[in-house]
C-alpha cells in the first residue's frame, strides 16, 4: 500500500476557523451524501496517497491553523464542462498548531513529517489567541 501525503491550501474568505465551519455547514459546500467538500481545478496526481489517511491544512490568515481528513475525490463536472476536482472531507475540522505560511497558488503536497502538530483536544474548544499575537509566536516558534 502506498505511504500517505496531505495537502495544503489557501483558505481563501475566511476569517477564522469557526467562519470555515460556517462556509462547510451551507448546502453549496456539501456533496449529495452531506459531507464537506472544495472543489478545485487540477486532479491530484497522488490521489492514492492522499487517500491512505491524508488531510488537507487549510492556511487561514497566513497561518496553518486546522485540518480535515480526505475522505475521496469526486468528478465535477462544471456548467462549463470543465472536469474537475471534488475533495470530500470528513465534517470534523481538527484544529493544529500555528504555523505561517506564505501565500500561494492552488494547492501544495505536505508530508506528513512537514504538518504541524494538531492542538490537544483540551485546548481545541479554547479561544482563539488576538491574530496579532497567534502570529508573533508563531514567528519564534512557541507554536
Amino acid at each position: 500500500m502506498s505511504e500517505s501525503i496531505n495537502l495544503i491550501k489557501l483558505c481563501v474568505g475566511a476569517e477564522s476557523v469557526e467562519s470555515q465551519i460556517a462556509w462547510q455547514a451551507t448546502t453549496r459546500a456539501l456533496t449529495t451524501d452531506g459531507l464537506p467538500r472544495h472543489i478545485t481545478r487540477m486532479w491530484p496526481k497522488r490521489a492514492d496517497e492522499l487517500l491512505n489517511g491524508g488531510s488537507l491544512y487549510w492556511v487561514i490568515k497566513g497561518q496553518v491553523q486546522c485540518r480535515q481528513r480526505i475522505v475521496r475525490l469526486d468528478e465535477v463536472i462544471g456548467n462549463d464542462g470543465i472536469r474537475r476536482c471534488g475533495i470530500v472531507f470528513e465534517p470534523e475540522i481538527i484544529r493544529t498548531q500555528s504555523a505561517l505560511r506564505r501565500p500561494f497558488q492552488g494547492w501544495r503536497y505536505l508530508r506528513p513529517e512537514d504538518a504541524p502538530p494538531d492542538l490537544p483536544m483540551a485546548r481545541s474548544s479554547e479561544d482563539t489567541l488576538p491574530d496579532d499575537l497567534n502570529r508573533a509566536l508563531a514567528e519564534i516558534g512557541v507554536l
